[in-house]
């Protein structure tokens, strides 16, 4: 079997390993077995973030969208439930978005949904006399 020689390889590894460690501190930036530690635990990091930055940003959708909503009268879980009996298919994305930039859009979906819920209060009011 032939010899096969990975010295351009290796090289072209090494380089493409230290340019994404460059800007680390201390020896990280140009020592390749300290830099490859460091940008695999970076890229872990970034991987992990990436899905954590989903979970948060529908965390401050919610917040927004509740904070709005306190303002007509309603609390959040009532409105969203109710939002989905009325039929009306915005995502939270949008709501908070609308809540922040216009609150007059805003209110008119808050009374649809309260429009909703007087609807279904009287009956749910008779059926338990």
């Amino acid at each position: 079997m032939s010899r096969v020689k990975t010295g351009k390889i290796s090289k072209n590894r090494h380089k493409k390993i230290l340019k994404l460690a460059k800007g680390y501190r201390g020896r990280a930036n140009n020592c390749f077995s300290i830099a490859i530690e460091k940008v695999e635990k970076a890229l872990r990091y970034a991987y992990r973030d990436r899905r954590n930055r989903k979970r948060d940003f529908r965390g401050l959708w919610v917040q927004r969208i509740n904070a709005a909503v306190r303002q007509h009268g309603l609390v959040y879980s009532q409105f969203m439930g109710s939002l989905k009996k009325a039929a009306i298919d915005i995502d939270r994305k949008v709501l908070a978005e609308l809540a922040v930039n216009n609150p007059q859009g805003f209110s008119d979906i808050v009374n649809q949904v309260k429009a909703q819920i007087e609807v279904k209060m009287p009956l749910e009011l008779s059926a338990d006399f």
